[in-house]
């Protein structure tokens, strides 16, 4: 018997996808199609596919280990919205976007959950670079005003249990929003409303963007990307310096400059 879903890419056919839309309940709007074969020659991780390095798979499984440990399992009890996680760096260009992709895939593979990845570097926004996707109205337009129903900006994509909200319309107040007292109430519906939910934020820099350590207290964890060979100790300690103690803070180390995913290697720990 034929199976519809594609047990190599993690899509969902059309006719899935088509049964889905018109089930009760279900939001009619666009399903953001993402382009698994075009992930692979990007070098990333990809759901579901036999052709991936099975070491960077490995590690980045490993990872999203800690972070659902933490989100529902054991460090649950230590972390408040410990399903809410902040993906940052210290500075730009040091592969934070690359990384939260990758995790969010990595995120919707597991069993009995969800992850909604949210673009809010809003200023250079990435994902939908990474994604290869066209901008539609996202989290900005949602805290603006130009949008009142925070469902309407979080899109289904062609790979099971991954949703995705992208940054929006850029606004001249953009930063500022982030900080707002609608993200935080936004922020708060997000851990509080879908129980097996994570929500995974690609946020901006950690320096140089104050609206960042805004964001960080919003959230139960933050993983900060620091490129190896590049980023200087001193712009770690600072970073990290701002933010609370009580989150649960953990390092990728991104050992290549090269986005090729032979040439990747990552470490995980807690500091």
């Amino acid at each position: 018997m034929h199976n519809s879903k594609s047990e190599e890419s993690g899509e969902l056919s059309l006719e899935e996808r088509t049964k889905e839309i018109n089930e009760p309940g279900f939001l009619k709007k666009d399903i953001i199609v993402i382009d698994v074969e075009d992930l692979k020659k990007k070098g990333m991780v990809c759901v579901r596919s036999n052709g991936n390095k099975q070491g960077v798979n490995d590690e980045f499984r490993a990872i999203k280990h800690k972070l659902v440990s933490n989100a529902f399992g054991s460090g649950a009890n230590s972390h408040e919205n410990g399903n809410l996680i902040m993906v940052s760096s210290s500075t730009a260009n040091e592969g934070k976007t690359f990384c939260a992709v990758n995790l969010a895939m990595m995120l919707s593979l597991e069993k009995n959950k969800s992850v909604l990845l949210v673009d809010a570097d809003v200023l250079n926004p990435s994902v939908n670079r990474i994604l290869n996707i066209d901008n539609r109205p996202g989290l900005i337009d949602y805290l603006n005003g130009d949008v009142s129903d925070v469902e309407s900006i979080i899109y289904n994509t062609s790979v099971e249990n991954l949703r995705i909200m992208p940054s929006g319309e850029a606004h001249h107040l953009s930063y500022e929003l982030l900080a707002s007292d609608k993200m935080l109430a936004l922020a708060s519906e997000l851990a509080s409303r879908y129980s097996d939910r994570i929500v995974l934020f690609d946020g901006p820099p950690l320096l140089g963007v104050i609206e960042t350590i805004s964001l960080s207290k919003l959230v139960g964890q933050v993983v900060v990307v620091v490129e190896h060979n590049k980023t200087k100790i001193s712009s770690i300690k600072e970073a990290v310096s701002q933010l609370d103690s009580r989150l649960a803070i953990g390092f990728i180390l991104n050992k290549s400059v090269n986005y090729k995913l032979s040439q990747y290697g990552y470490g995980y720990g807690y500091g």
